[in-house]
Formats: structure tokens, sequence, C-alpha cells
């Protein structure tokens, strides 16, 4: 067992956790200004809290499964990202996309089957609500690999050094005279 020492897998999988609770918290908090943007009402959290609470509570119930929600893709990220391409903002857009697009089909089991269905935006061939799902994902994304940072597996490919060195070399006179 790993102890939870700076750059152990016990604390990246703690920083992922964290990380994807913060980001799905970002998204939902942002979400009443892209309904007005996307004039569109799609909302993950009364979606994810009329699942499982009763009319009362589902929006306490909706932040705290979004928050886990979050959380778990944080970890699932940490296991994932040095297999992605790009610096780490990147790799957590990507991964994030990944899931929208690839869950976004599902859907219309939400439009068939969840229990407060008459009381949500339908989001089968909805293009906004998925216009709003891809923008929210990239906040989300953005900032899970922003604050789950790099695993130091990714190394971007540098041109070989005596490409560098024959650049590097150039005389006073070569030089523009903005830098002389």
């Amino acid at each position: 067992m790993h102890n939870a020492r700076v750059g152990s897998p016990l604390s990246r999988f703690a920083r992922g956790a964290l990380a994807g609770a913060t980001g799905a918290a970002l998204w939902a908090w942002q979400q009443p200004l892209d309904k007005r943007v996307f004039a569109c009402a799609y909302d993950d959290v009364e979606l994810l809290g009329k699942l499982i609470a009763a009319e009362g509570g589902w929006a306490r119930a909706g932040w705290a499964l979004h928050l886990a929600n979050g959380s778990g893709f944080g970890v699932a990220y940490v296991a994932l990202e040095a297999r992605l391409p790009g610096p780490a903002w990147f790799r957590g857009l990507l991964a994030a996309q990944i899931e929208n697009f690839g869950g976004w089909p599902l859907v219309r089991l939400v439009d068939r089957f969840h229990p407060a269905r008459a009381e949500l935006v339908p989001l089968t061939g909805n293009r906004r609500a998925l216009a709003q799902a891809t923008w929210r994902h990239a906040i989300f994304g953005v900032v899970v690999g922003a604050l789950v940072g790099t695993s130091g597996h990714w190394r971007p490919q540098l041109p070989p050094r005596s490409a560098i060195d024959s650049r590097a070399t150039m005389s006073r006179e070569e030089l523009p005279s903005s830098i002389r």
C-alpha cells in the first residue's frame, strides 16, 4: 500500500478526485449562465437530483451526485491521462470530450426512462443541449487536467540537438536591429 507522499499513486488519485469535484462544481455553478447563452433549460444537477430524490430535495441530491461523478471521472482520468497527447489542460479537455460524445447517445435512455422525464428538457436531437454539454465538459476537462497536472510520462518531441544548435548560432550582424 502506498502512503500519501506527494507523487505517490494514492496522492495522485486523491488529487484526481479533488480536481474532478472542483471541475464539477465549476460546471454546475456556471449552468445558470450557459442556460441563458444557449437558450436551453437543460440542467445536469436537476437531471441527476430528480433521478434519486423527491421533489423537495432534488437540488442537494443533484449537487452531491454531480460532485461524486466529477470525483469518479478525476480518479479515472489519473489512471488514463498518461496515454493522452498534449499538455495537461489539453489531456483533460480531450478526456472530457471523449466522455461527452461517447455518452451522449445514452440521452435517449434518459428521455425514455428517467422518473422525472416529463419535467426535464428532452435531450434526444436537442442541438442546444449538446452544445451546452460540450461547453460544460470543456470547462470541466480543462480544470481537471490543469489541477491534476502531468504524470511525467508525456514528453514533447523536440527537434534534434544539432538543429537547435545550428539555428542558435547567429552573428551579431544577422540579428534584427531591434534585439541587438
